[in-house]
């Protein structure tokens, strides 16, 4: 019997309502294509690793809970991995995106990852984590709304504007890769990018005619959330905006106990939101700088980030001298103690509608204690390379969880040392055997001569202690063990040391390492290896079907062919599959 078109109508509205009251968490759906083009941020022709044809990438909009699928096309001529720092894969390591827990994508290959943002907010990045690629780009934010029905801890902002700074070279990332490998150090960067672009000319000296430079607009008396994050490859930059007042929101998934500051150190791989009003009278427009922290000031003048922040009632273009930047010479503690005056909002609702801030996380008894310590770069078997605790990581062939699936021997030690090593130091696939449901202490002892910044996959970690010098058990007395931030990324100060609180209840093989490209590069990194004995296919996902395979599985793996699992690039949830359901069965019906 035909159908009616009012009828049809009906079935429509029928599965629609189908979809949206019967199915789980809605899926956002991404297609990406990482590429060469050529560019000049700071007025040289260089090539860069451009996302869907734009550099940096364009920005991932999702929202607490959604199921995130993105295709990843690899238009490079080299193996890819994309890998999404901060974003807690709950179950899910075969999601990461680094080589201990996946196999790299080949050129014009493509793999599509899914993954679930359970019980997130927040302001994140993702980036290509192989052989340096960061350093050429390929980077973009991602961005984790709350649900509706979470309030904000403050007013809804008017406007939302992404940021990303970081150092940069003119040598593409090939070129810095032959240096490490030559054992050269990469030196001074060439600039500092805002938003991959060059700085505004502010001064003609220091900064050549012709470059382009980014441009904020924003309206009078508006209040936005800036979200910055730190993309480089080994400064730690200080963000400042002109004359304006930031207002300290959010870090890296949790919301921070709001203070002002005019300025704010941003390390290697770290992220967050201020809330900055638009309060001044436009008489002209504002310096946005980001400008190197704990080098040789006088050296490093042109190595300095600036964009305008353009009012729509201004009166003029923006002249004179830039913001002065921290003043250490009088307070050589000012920002480690900047670090630790960010706390978390533990009156806030995060991801859920509770307090984010009532884990009481300093009454729990830690069940082991590392200590990762970093020194300088040393020459080991000919070769330039970084350590933790004396072991410089050598990616293994299959990865780690890959190589348990299948019983692969021998891919990977179950040895990594809980305190400095006294020998040599050595190359090894040594990984931490961690306990699950552990609640660990983890010292971060830097011995080299450099701030680093330590980030954590699969997890956020509360920041206790920070202080120069050599830790002691003494120091625990000095832990922050009430609000102390909870973050995915830490900086490390030369000479001092940073101490970190987590509890492991996210199952997987999870990587540990600098977020400094040239340390990261040459081996100071391990991984943890956290697994559920009485595992049950509930604490963690099995291998995708779509698993690559490499090293001792290599036979494994199938020919590629076209991925049309994200077909849908603007992040809508696919109900296509739900209406032919519905459909088919009602047609059946008559």
């Amino acid at each position: 019997m035909a159908l009616s078109v009012s009828y049809m109508l009906r079935l429509v509205h029928i599965a629609l309502l189908f979809g949206l009251c019967f199915a789980a968490d809605p899926f956002v759906n991404f297609e990406l294509e990482l590429s060469y083009i050529t560019v000049s941020p700071l007025g040289v022709p260089q090539q860069v690793i451009a996302v869907n044809g734009t550099f940096p990438g364009p920005t991932f909009n999702v929202t607490t809970n959604d199921n995130v699928v993105v295709n990843v096309n690899n238009k490079l001529d080299e193996n890819l991995l994309i890998t999404w720092p901060g974003v807690q894969m709950r179950r899910a390591s075969w999601q990461d995106g680094v080589l201990g827990t996946n196999c790299p994508i080949p050129p014009n290959w493509n793999w599509t990852y899914q993954f679930q943002v359970k019980d997130q907010i927040g302001s994140f990045f993702y980036f290509p984590s192989l052989n340096l690629q960061r350093a050429a780009g390929g980077f973009g934010s991602f961005i984790i709304t709350n649900r509706k029905i979470i309030p904000l801890p403050f007013s809804t902002p008017d406007g939302d504007i992404n940021i990303m700074i970081g150092d940069w070279y003119t040598r593409n990332h090939t070129a810095l890769r032959t240096d490490l490998d030559a054992g050269k150090d990469l030196g001074m960067p060439d600039g500092v990018l805002i938003n991959g672009k060059g700085p505004y000319r502010y001064n003609t000296t220091l900064v050549p005619d012709g470059i382009d430079y980014e441009t904020i607009n924003v309206d009078p008396g508006k209040t936005y959330r800036i979200r910055v994050h730190n993309v480089g490859v080994s400064t730690c930059l200080n963000f400042r905006i002109q004359n304006h007042n930031l207002l300290l929101a959010e870090t890296e998934g949790y919301y921070t106990s709001q203070q002002n500051y005019t300025s704010l150190d941003i390390h290697v791989g770290q992220s967050y939101s201020f809330l900055v009003t638009m309060d001044q009278n436009a008489s002209s427009d504002y310096y946005i700088v980001a400008s190197a922290r704990f080098v040789n000031q006088s050296l490093w003048q042109s190595v300095t980030g600036v964009a305008v922040l353009h009012y729509s009632n201004s009166k003029g273009k923006a002249a004179g001298s830039l913001p002065d930047p921290p003043n250490d010479v009088y307070d050589t503690s000012f920002s480690l103690n900047q670090a630790m005056s960010i706390r978390q909002n533990v009156s806030a609702s995060g991801a859920r509608p509770n307090p984010q801030g009532s884990f009481h996380y300093g009454s729990i008894n830690v069940t082991d204690v590392y200590m990762l310590r970093s020194l300088p770069p040393v020459v080991i078997d000919g070769k330039l390379r970084a350590t933790f605790n004396g072991i410089s990581f050598v990616n293994p062939d299959t990865p780690i969880r890959l190589a348990d699936k299948f019983n692969v021997q021998g891919a990977y030690k179950l040895d990594f040392p809980s305190q400095p090593l006294t020998g040599p130091p050595r190359t090894d696939r040594s990984v931490i055997n961690a306990t699950y449901k552990g609640f660990i202490e983890v010292i971060l002892q830097n011995n080299d001569t450099v701030v680093q910044s330590f980030h954590m996959d699969g997890y956020s970690f509360f920041v206790v202690g920070m202080a120069y010098g050599e830790w002691t058990e003494n120091n625990r007395n000095s832990y922050n063990k009430w609000d102390a931030i909870f973050r995915s990324t830490t900086q490390v100060f030369p000479g001092g040391w940073t101490a970190i609180l987590v509890s492991l209840d996210n199952v997987g093989v999870w990587n540990l390492r600098a977020e400094n490209l040239d340390r990261w590069y040459l081996g100071q990194e391990t991984y943890m290896r956290i697994i559920n004995p009485h595992e049950d296919n509930t604490t963690e996902l099995d291998a995708p079907n779509n698993v690559l395979y490499c090293g001792a599985l290599a036979s494994m793996q199938k020919p590629q062919k076209t991925s049309t699992s994200a077909s849908t690039v603007s992040g809508q949830p696919k109900l296509s599959l739900v209406l032919l359901m519905v459909l088919s069965a009602a047609i059946s019906i008559l």
